[in-house]
């Protein structure tokens, strides 16, 4: 049999293991496209994506168009002849036209078990919501965002402290697999494709850093699944105000937090000695574990503690 000729489209770092599983298993990717390098960080260098450099190491060309969709990139793309397109995380919706350039069309790993979670942010926005249960599902591509065909899913429970990097480094390395059988049966015609119940959509809307205030009014449970979720980006934060007047309020980013036992007025800090910086919630009191202020480095509570006066009846959140 010839091999299939496959372009693979990612960006995030959901997609490097799919794409080293297709080369592992030896097939036939003759182009990485992935989305232009990005300024980061306080110098604001242009910084390859991971998966970026993986191609270069392994010898696949890589593609790196502002718009995959303009009529100049895909008439590139079909240069490659591709039998088969491959995306995951890559973080433009594909047109119909680009869609047709393959004989197969293409497939796309996402990070939930659809039809639930359609959009850029399934894993985070699960762990909000107090799942304890997601998974990955390919699905076969159409134009609409996460609208295709289903082709195969595998579920993982969510711990109930994981973050959302940590589910979804652990749902890139169960979708590797995954897609990779995939690609066996859509390029024999075997794979069963059963449609999405319209029924059961949700969405999972992009993250943005407008979601980050911790809303203290909700219950501990819930914050704690707000602040997991936030985890790599945007992270959670709120506003510290002193009970001393003479301290101006300050930003705190929370990086960890636990459930805890204590419980008071929402947003106020109800124990701060020693490792124990506790804020009541809603219901219930939320522990913070690990905490930054903006331009320092996250600290333990214990250190952060010893270099800033919190004290009980201080406030946090608007």
């Amino acid at each position: 049999d010839p091999l299939t000729r496959i372009i693979m489209l990612g960006t995030g770092d959901f997609a490097l293991p799919t794409f080293l599983a297709l080369l592992d298993a030896g097939e036939a990717v003759v182009a990485l496209v992935t989305q232009p390098d990005r300024p980061q960080g306080r110098k604001q260098e242009l910084i390859p994506s991971r998966i970026k450099r993986a191609a270069l190491d392994r010898g696949v060309p890589v593609e790196q168009p502002e718009d995959v969709n303009d009529p100049p990139a895909v008439e590139r793309l079909k240069t490659d002849r591709p039998d088969l397109l491959v995306t995951a995380a890559y973080g433009q919706i594909l047109s119909a036209a680009l869609l047709s350039v393959p004989t197969l069309g293409g497939i796309n790993l996402h990070g939930s078990i659809l039809p639930s979670y359609r959009g850029a942010a399934p894993v985070a926005r699960a762990i909000a919501d107090g799942l304890d249960e997601t998974g990955v599902t390919v699905i076969k591509m159409s134009p609409k965002i996460d609208a295709g065909g289903m082709i195969a899913f595998a579920r993982t429970p969510i711990g109930p402290d994981e973050t959302a990097g940590e589910v979804e480094a652990r749902l890139a390395a169960i979708g590797a697999p995954l897609i990779v059988g995939c690609v066996g049966r859509v390029a024999g015609g075997t794979a069963q494709i059963l449609p999405q119940d319209r029924a059961r959509i949700t969405r999972a809307p992009k993250l943005r850093k407008e979601d980050a205030p911790i809303d203290w009014s909700k219950a501990a449970r819930a914050v704690h699944d707000h602040v997991r979720a936030l985890q790599p980006w945007p992270i959670a934060s709120t506003a510290w105000t002193p009970a001393d007047p003479s301290r101006p309020p300050v930003r705190l980013i929370v990086h960890r937090s636990a459930i805890d036992a204590g419980q008071g007025e929402p947003g106020v800090v109800v124990e701060a000695a020693g490792d124990r910086l506790v804020v009541a919630a809603g219901s219930g009191a939320v522990r913070l574990l690990s905490v930054q202020v903006p331009g320092r480095k996250a600290l333990p509570a214990e250190e952060f503690l010893r270099g800033n006066p919190v004290r009980v009846g201080d406030r946090l959140g608007g």
